[in-house]
């Protein structure tokens, strides 16, 4: 349960395991896991739907995103922050409801994926629009970013840095006594926000806009929102010497990347507006 023991401190002491049954356990994180894809695949086909999109190709899709989500997380996860220990413990690595996936990662997975699907399709269809389907699954993109962030508060992992604000909470189970920033929580809460930016981008605006201006305005928003927010965040790579986390590290290029995608969109506007006046 979470308490408070004072008027200036919470303290955590959630169970990561909901039920057991002798080697058989189910764990909060794997629920929300769980839940977190199926919601994302119920708004996603609400929006093919709504799209006069094919739902079939949307699991079609959906097979390959949700190995390329999960394999690429578990791997970014292991790579940029537990190499050390992983390399040390292997038979760890496929333990993934426990917690230990990266959203660097998850976007790497979920590009090779989707890069996969639209080679077959291409094979099949010349003329198939990779942007028109791209576009429409970033939207829901933060929901499962929520459900995970929230798995990592139950899983007291992820920390944020010590602080003395009246919400700080004490990880008790890590044998933590601090009050710290509860990030994961900061994170569910901004991804939910991003959710509602990238649904009512697309309920106005999306038959107006660029081919992949959605999934650019994801990146961004995303990524912009991850950097500033691992300011609150304690290092999780120990030993690397840098101002920056590691998390803030891996977001400076998407974030470039998806600069540059609009940078290069305004200069197409502004040269076919200079075309219009002459």
């Amino acid at each position: 349960m979470v308490k408070s023991t004072y008027a200036f401190m919470i303290t955590h002491a959630i169970d990561p395991i909901l039920v057991e049954f002798g080697p058989f356990t189910i764990r909060y994180y794997g629920l929300l896991l769980a839940g977190g894809l199926a919601v994302y695949l119920l708004v996603t086909r609400w929006i093919f739907q709504r799209e006069s999109l094919s739902v079939d190709k949307l699991y079609n899709i959906a097979f390959y995103m949700v190995l390329g989500l999960i394999i690429g997380a578990r791997l970014g996860f292991i790579l940029f922050y537990s190499f050390g220990y992983y390399w040390a413990n292997p038979e760890d690595i496929y333990k993934i409801w426990e917690g230990g996936l990266s959203s660097h990662g998850a976007t790497i997975g979920l590009l090779v994926a989707y890069l996969l699907f639209y080679w077959r399709e291409k094979k099949r269809n010349p003329d198939f629009k990779s942007y028109k389907y791209l576009d429409l699954l970033v939207i829901a993109m933060p929901i499962v970013a929520a459900f995970v962030r929230m798995g990592n508060f139950i899983n007291s992992e992820i920390v944020g840095r010590i602080t003395d604000l009246p919400w700080g909470v004490v990880f008790t189970l890590t044998g933590d006594t601090a009050a710290r920033h509860p990030v994961q929580l900061y994170e569910c809460l901004t991804a939910l926000l991003i959710f509602v930016v990238l649904l009512t981008v697309y309920l106005l605006w999306y038959k107006k806009l660029a081919p992949y201006f959605m999934t650019a305005l994801f990146v961004l928003i995303y990524f912009s929102t991850r950097f500033i927010l691992e300011f609150f965040k304690e290092f999780q790579v120990v030993g690397v010497d840098s101002p920056l986390t590691m998390g803030q590290i891996l977001s400076i290029l998407p974030v470039i990347l998806a600069l540059g995608y609009f940078i290069f969109i305004l200069a197409r506007i502004d040269q076919s507006s200079k075309l219009k006046d002459n």
